[in-house]
């Protein structure tokens, strides 16, 4: 039997620039859940997504909430997974809230599959599972990873110049590792949407119905708090039971077992990139990829 001491945990040399990379405050029966790395457009470290399931928890056992908003500080919502910042934490154990082992000390494609089932899949899962309705409110860029996190929610509303983007495939990846992109998008327009790899703006993932609002930027926020009190008018378990069976119908629809036969692919991507290149994302940090995006919008 393998021993997975047998292998040194990697090095963690992150270096936090902020001790609350999420803030959260109730008003009115709504929690704000806001990401809080302005400085690096809300990439998403495992220090972050690890404040998000503790403010998602305290929002579920609050029985004042009844909505939950989910924003991004600064000019953008999310550019996505940490890839490139001091924070990048990815050789750092965190404390576990699914059953995965730690994935630090282990050999291979084990490293990063177990750190993904752990921190991306089975933690969007968990998110989308919240029995409360939640909004994500969009502005700016939402990127890869960043889609993750409006995809959990319930409803996404976004400003005039947000844009979504998913552009991994030209890191040899089959999109990020929630893999929605059929279920948020007709299929043969979420083939474009990762063949290009170019920016949707608000206005056309609107009409393909992803996004449920657009407005002007400096009303986005007081037009996603009219709905979220709106939406908390109306009884909790009412409000659960009917996220729980529009969900189940999805699952139905495949969209649980789609996505983890698309998680299966991703990862043979990933080990396929470094068998071929010695790095598991083609040789992209973050510099590359905004230099890559930009050229390709």
């Amino acid at each position: 039997m393998e021993n997975s001491n047998e292998f040194e945990q990697r090095e963690d040399q992150s270096a936090y620039e902020t001790e609350q990379p999420v803030l959260y405050e109730v008003k009115d029966g709504v929690a704000i859940v806001t990401m809080n790395r302005p400085t690096f457009n809300n990439a998403q470290n495992g220090q972050m997504t690890y404040a998000l399931d503790q403010a998602f928890r305290q929002a579920v056992d609050d029985d004042e909430v009844k909505t939950i908003l989910l924003k991004g500080a600064g000019k953008h919502f999310s550019a996505g997974h940490d890839i490139g910042t001091p924070g990048r934490d990815i050789n750092k154990p965190m404390d576990r809230v699914n059953l995965w082992w730690d994935h630090t000390n282990k050999p291979g494609g084990e490293f990063l599959y177990v750190r993904e089932q752990e921190a991306y899949l089975n933690m969007c899962r968990r998110w989308r599972d919240i029995p409360k309705p939640t909004i994500a409110v969009v502005q700016g860029a939402c990127i890869a990873g960043g889609l993750m996190l409006a995809w959990v929610c319930d409803l996404i509303v976004a400003s005039e110049d947000a844009f979504f983007q998913d552009p991994v495939v030209r890191m040899g990846i089959p999109g990020v590792e929630y893999f929605a992109h059929p279920y948020e998008l007709n299929p043969r327009i979420a083939k474009e949407f990762l063949f290009l790899g170019g920016r949707m703006p608000a206005q056309r993932a609107y009409e393909m119905g992803m996004v449920n609002r657009i407005v002007p930027r400096d009303q986005l926020c007081d037009q996603a708090m009219e709905m979220a009190l709106t939406i908390a008018k109306q009884p909790r378990l009412a409000l659960a039971l009917t996220k729980q069976a529009i969900n189940h119908i999805e699952d139905l629809q495949g969209k649980r077992t789609g996505m983890e036969a698309a998680f299966a692919w991703h990862h043979f991507a990933h080990s396929h990139s470094e068998l071929i290149s010695g790095d598991r994302i083609g040789g992209y940090d973050a510099r590359a990829m905004v230099k890559a995006n930009k050229e390709g919008q």
